[in-house]
């Protein structure tokens, strides 16, 4: 999603304050958490001392009363000792007093192994009390394992305080706290400051909604000033300067300078729009492809014919240089002798790999100079292939028209004797008595049959000149080639032809005469088969290509010799024994009567695929 300015200012004002208040606020937190536990430690060791002191005196309490232990054993000098402070109130009274503080979890007298002697905790004398980390230690850490231990599970840590009995260490008073209880009283003052923090950013953020759209409002005239330009409108008067303040202001500036920019560009874009209507018309009506290339190399201008040479959009390669629109391996790169990013003039042939085959190209390369000095270069490609087809297929046109035209006088011309010679014989066979296996009635019957012979070329020279009437209508070429395919399908099982189709119906509809494109197919289906006379497959495979659908029909039988090749649409040329030699000369007629093209690759042995490519529709 796009932000507008004024969001993104505001964005930035507030991310720069919290930022600031987050520093403040881990400054804060860090000397929050060593003030509480610096005053934790601190109190800590006070109490200690304090039941420490009040240790000593329960013991010398104990002697001034009298109270000794009854042997020297360590079990009844122990005895003597839990009894002494179990008896003294003033150490009761200050152990009840230190677990009243909320910081303090427990406070436990042990001897030297461990064993409580007396705690806070009623449960714990006689048991063993395990060793807790000392608070010192978390005191001494960095903010970040404090803050891990305060948000971790509750840790107990403690405060040591030893004591002798005579001369020799005894026990230890054990100040123990929970990290629980630490978080629970920082929490108050986290409280606090986090509704410090929370209220510093909202007013933060509305301190920077208000400067953002006070500091931002001349750039939103300025913006449709330019929406303004863009739109055509050169000669809009910009905002007012009194909206941008002061005359001298830099933003008023900018706006004068802006219009200045647009009047500019008017005269501009009237002699840019106007080169580039006549460009447009003319790059889009060349077959040859064209690339524009500046002094330094990089190209300015691509025609749409040119992607089919380079395999990529026209687009996508604007700018770039000419060593990365022919890089190293480039099948043209050689042709046209780049020596590093230099274009020198020359004029070649080369052949290139497309997905239909290989593509003879002629590749030429002209230096463009301006007062003798060299300012680009115009690199050609030509498709040498395409103007051979061209070149055939005009031949071929022509001479089909001329035979046409030929045939049709001739036809014309040998029908009026042909029907005299047919009411003549007749009259002769009723007026002459024959014997039915005489020379004579042999005669006549081979004479009858010439006739008709010659009858059935005369019709098939005038139904092929005859002007052909078109009725256009919106086809789906899938449904159409099956209907094709299921005509031919006796051939097909009398030949042992196997048919592999792929007819997409996503292919859009296309104008066409739908009997006389059906008969034009059929025409080449039926030539296949007669291509394979031991059996084999056919192949009928409809695609898109741009703006054209492509009907393709091929088989896998003996091929079209090169020396046929140039032939193969002429009419009355044949290779099949009792052909007519009017099929495919009447569906290169038909395609062309749909504005379509027809053309075919054939190899000896292995056999020859025909394509028609006809306007869709859209």
């Amino acid at each position: 999603m796009q932000l507008r300015l004024v969001t993104k200012l505001t964005l930035v004002m507030t991310l720069l304050v919290f930022l600031v208040v987050a520093v403040l606020s881990v400054v804060f937190l860090g000397q929050l958490l060593q003030q509480v536990l610096q005053e934790t430690d601190q109190n800590a060791k006070d109490l200690g001392h304090y039941v420490f002191l009040q240790v000593q005196n329960a013991l010398t309490d104990a002697a001034n009363e009298g109270i000794r232990p009854s042997s020297t054993s360590p079990e009844d000098i122990h005895d003597y000792v839990r009894h002494a402070l179990e008896i003294n109130e003033g150490l009761q009274a200050q152990l009840d007093a230190a677990i009243s503080s909320p910081l303090i979890y427990e406070v436990s007298i042990t001897d030297d192994d461990g064993l409580v002697l007396i705690s806070s905790d009623k449960i714990l004398p006689g048991q063993f009390l395990p060793r807790r980390t000392a608070l010192s230690q978390l005191v001494q850490r960095g903010l970040l394992h404090q803050i891990k231990v305060l948000r971790g599970a509750s840790r107990l840590y403690e405060q040591d305080y030893r004591f002798n009995l005579g001369e020799k260490p005894f026990g230890e008073v054990r100040i123990v706290l929970s990290s629980g209880l630490l978080l629970a009283d920082i929490k108050a003052g986290l409280f606090r400051a986090g509704t410090i923090v929370l209220v510093a950013l909202v007013i933060s953020t509305l301190l920077a909604v208000v400067v953002s759209r006070a500091a931002l409002a001349p750039i939103a005239n300025i913006s449709a000033q330019l929406d303004r330009i863009s739109a055509g409108q050169y000669d809009a008067p910009g905002p007012n300067d009194a909206r941008f303040g002061d005359s001298g202001d830099e933003l008023g500036q900018v706006s004068r300078k802006i219009t200045q920019v647009g009047q500019q560009l008017r005269g501009v874009h009237e002699i840019f729009s106007t080169l580039r209507e006549n460009m447009n018309s003319v790059m889009s009506g060349l077959e040859d492809g064209l690339l524009l290339f500046t002094r330094d190399a990089r190209a300015v201008m691509i025609s749409p014919a040119a992607e089919k040479f380079l395999g990529a959009q026209s687009g996508q390669l604007l700018g770039r240089r000419v060593t990365e629109i022919f890089p190293a391996g480039h099948p043209l790169r050689d042709a046209l002798r780049l020596e590093g990013d230099e274009l020198s003039e020359v004029a070649s042939e080369t052949e290139l790999q497309t997905p239909d085959g290989p593509k003879r190209v002629g590749v030429s390369v002209q230096a463009i100079q301006e007062d003798g000095e060299r300012m680009g270069a115009l690199v050609t490609l030509r498709d040498l292939d395409s103007l051979e087809s061209i070149n055939t297929q005009l031949q071929v046109s022509e001479r089909l028209a001329a035979l046409g035209r030929i045939t049709a006088g001739v036809a014309h011309e040998v029908k009026n004797p042909l029907n005299s010679m047919r009411l003549w014989l007749e009259n002769l066979k009723e007026s002459i008595p024959l014997e039915p296996d005489s020379n004579a009635a042999q005669a006549v019957q081979v004479l009858d049959k010439e006739i008709d012979r010659l009858d059935a070329v005369v019709k098939r020279f005038l139904d092929f000149t005859r002007p052909m009437e078109i009725r256009l209508e919106a086809t789906h070429l899938p449904d159409l080639l099956k209907e094709v395919l299921e005509i031919a399908q006796p051939q097909f099982q009398k030949a042992n032809v196997q048919v592999a189709q792929l007819l997409p119906i996503d292919v859009p509809e296309v104008y066409v005469d739908r009997a006389l494109l059906q008969q034009a197919v059929l025409n080449l289906v039926l030539n296949a088969v007669d291509a394979m006379p031991e059996g084999g497959q056919l192949r009928v495979v409809l695609s898109r290509r741009g703006d054209m659908a492509e009907i393709a029909v091929g088989d896998n039988g003996r091929g079209i010799s090169p020396e046929n090749r140039q032939k193969i649409f002429q009419l009355f040329f044949t290779t099949r024994p009792g052909g007519s030699g009017i099929g495919l000369a009447s569906t290169f007629r038909i395609v062309q009567l749909h504005n379509g093209s027809i053309n075919f690759t054939s190899e000896v042995g292995r056999g020859t695929t025909f394509r028609i490519e006809l306007p869709l529709a859209a």
